[in-house]
């Protein structure tokens, strides 16, 4: 006997059906868009990636391990906007972070630029455009909420509701309750509503504090 009627079922069924196409649009549009990016943003990434190098040489790309769908580790790919002697620490966990600051390392995060090489991230299948930031293993407590809400279902985002609802200034277990929101609501409307307040963000550089 079911507990719930068979109508609820319906629709339950549906909704999966409606999530997994959905699942199979949004890796078509990801690629597309990271092969585009890539295409048309190559000359600016070799600029940046020039001045980085003559500020502070080698490597110009900075790489640190993430949780992507599953809680799989990953390496995230970033312009590197610290110098080389700055600890191997989150920016939040220095006393004085700017300090460590490259020239060109300030421009690159207020304008979201050091995120670029994450298109390379998109085309391996670690990230999505859109979907929650993939933590470092160290942020337990956000960890266990996410796996708590079932978050890790999805690809992590180069943005994501979280990011355009407060980013760096949300406190942890807000930023787990919008991942999950995320998780519950996902669909075309909803990345194209988080994808239009990026570009709000990045413009006006809202919520960034380092």
């Amino acid at each position: 006997m079911h507990i719930f009627p068979k109508s609820f079922h319906k629709k339950m069924l549906a909704r999966a059906s409606a999530g997994k196409n959905f699942a199979h649009v949004k890796r078509v549009f990801d690629v597309l868009a990271a092969l585009g990016g890539l295409l048309f943003l190559g000359w600016l990434m070799g600029i940046i990636a020039l001045l980085i190098r003559l500020e502070d040489g080698a490597p110009v790309l900075f790489r640190q391990e993430r949780l992507g769908r599953w809680e799989k580790p990953f390496s995230v790919l970033k312009f590197r906007t610290m110098r080389l002697d700055a600890p191997n620490v989150a920016s939040n966990a220095l006393k004085n972070p700017d300090q460590y600051l490259l020239k060109i390392g300030k421009l690159l995060r207020k304008t979201s630029l050091d995120e670029l090489p994450q298109l390379v991230n998109i085309l391996r299948g670690d990230m999505s455009i859109i979907g929650p930031r993939p933590l470092i293993p160290q942020e337990r407590e956000i960890r266990l909420l996410r796996r708590q809400y079932g978050v890790y279902a999805v690809r992590p985002g180069v943005t994501g509701w979280a990011q355009v609802n407060g980013r760096d200034k949300l406190p942890i277990k807000h930023k787990a309750m919008l991942d999950k929101f995320y998780m519950d609501h996902w669909g075309v409307y909803l990345d194209l509503r988080i994808l239009k307040r990026t570009v709000e963000y990045v413009i006006k550089h809202i919520g960034i504090t380092h």
